[in-house]
């Protein structure tokens, strides 16, 4: 990509989501460093001065609470830590407000959690205050609410609430901020000829590979987690830059349009609002194996999967739960919302749609999962 391509780009980015890392926040002993605070908010004020409206995803809870209670090392157990996350959760915001309130800026805390963002009205409710905020002049401040919920805790950093944040306010583009520059052709930990790749056009099988070999020094998911938040927010037609948050003025040089990181490109195909909501929020309850015929006519035709096609039923599901729905190979082809249960299911799999209230004794609809609430999934 050309520079001039990329400030293209940056150019039109008018809400963006920035995340950052733990590895950010601390020194190399995992012990949050205050005057962090201070060059994040500096730099974000001066994004904002743009005409840019920023949403702060930020780790570092964790990091808080241990300085707040002086443990010297990082809990095990899963409890502990989420005690020692509420401990730090108010030290946390408290950075952020006397960082910000010296470049003249508010902020509002956001806990979410994956679960509340499932739910579909509490996923409208958490948008319509968060647009109200904006409106406002106010920096969100969002994190995951560690003492219900241990996504981050157990796989990794906030950055898959990240890319969902980005689908729930809409935003323009998604920046990760890590330790690292970006993403390497080889762990640059343990190659010192690993070459930087400035920009990625998509994000196949060879990306997943390189990036699940290099780790950031204190993170816990790495690379890795990085490149599937990206994938997610690709998917929403969203670029992401991953770019190491621990360089003065990286999201100044950002949004100079400057190649700073690695600059992933979006999907061409981009989902709308509520399809990327059933693609990557929710949660699969279970999975319907399909035949190839159904698998041609979800993933060429754009149609409906209808009972005739289905093999077999794995796991227990509601009406109107989410399903992964595979090949007779075990590869995911769509995901989808039922219009029948998991039991429902398994006594129409294989019939045809006019024998359906013959079976059951009555019929919901025509449609196991209907096209307008099934998603074909990137491979």
């Amino acid at each position: 990509m050309k520079d001039r391509n990329r400030k293209a780009l940056i150019s039109r980015a008018k809400r963006v989501v920035i995340k950052i890392g733990s590895s950010v926040l601390t020194n190399e002993y995992g012990e949050i460093s205050e005057g962090v605070f201070d060059e994040i908010a500096r730099e974000i004020s001066n994004v904002k001065s743009r005409g840019i409206e920023p949403i702060v995803v930020s780790s570092g809870a964790i990091a808080a609470g241990m300085k707040k209670l002086r443990l010297r090392e990082k809990p095990r157990d899963i409890l502990m830590k989420q005690a020692v996350a509420a401990c730090g959760q108010s030290t946390l915001m408290w950075y952020y407000e006397k960082a910000f309130s010296a470049f003249g800026e508010k902020v509002a805390q956001i806990l979410l959690t994956h679960d509340a963002l499932s739910i579909r009205k509490r996923f409208l409710n958490a948008r319509k205050t968060l647009f109200t905020l904006l409106e406002i002049g106010v920096i969100p401040i969002v994190n995951e609410n560690d003492t219900i919920a241990v996504e981050e805790i157990v796989f990794g950093d906030n950055d898959k609430l990240a890319a969902l944040v980005t689908n729930l306010v809409e935003a323009d583009l998604l920046v990760l901020l890590t330790d690292i520059d970006g993403l390497y052709n080889k762990n640059p930990r343990s190659h010192a000829d690993a070459e930087l790749i400035s920009v990625i056009d998509e994000i196949d099988k060879r990306i997943e590979e390189i990036a699940g070999e290099t780790l950031g020094r204190t993170t816990t998911g790495g690379m890795k987690t990085k490149i599937e938040a990206s994938k997610t927010a690709a998917a929403f037609g969203i670029p992401t830059i991953i770019a190491n948050g621990k360089r003065p003025n990286t999201l100044l040089e950002i949004f100079s349009g400057k190649e700073n990181g690695t600059l992933l490109l979006p999907a061409k195909g981009k989902l709308k609002s509520r399809k990327h909501w059933i693609a990557f929020t929710l949660k699969s309850s279970g999975e319907i194996v399909i035949d190839e015929g159904a698998k041609r006519a979800i993933t060429l035709l754009g149609k409906s999967l209808l009972p005739s096609g289905i093999k077999k039923i794995l796991g227990d599901f509601e009406i109107g739960e989410l399903v992964r729905c595979v090949d007779e190979t075990g590869i995911e082809v769509a995901r989808g919302l039922t219009s029948y249960s998991s039991d429902e299911i398994r006594k129409i799999a294989g019939a045809k749609t006019s024998d359906i209230e013959k079976i059951l004794g009555y019929k919901y609809s025509d449609e196991v999962i209907h096209r307008n609430d099934l998603v074909v999934m990137p491979r």
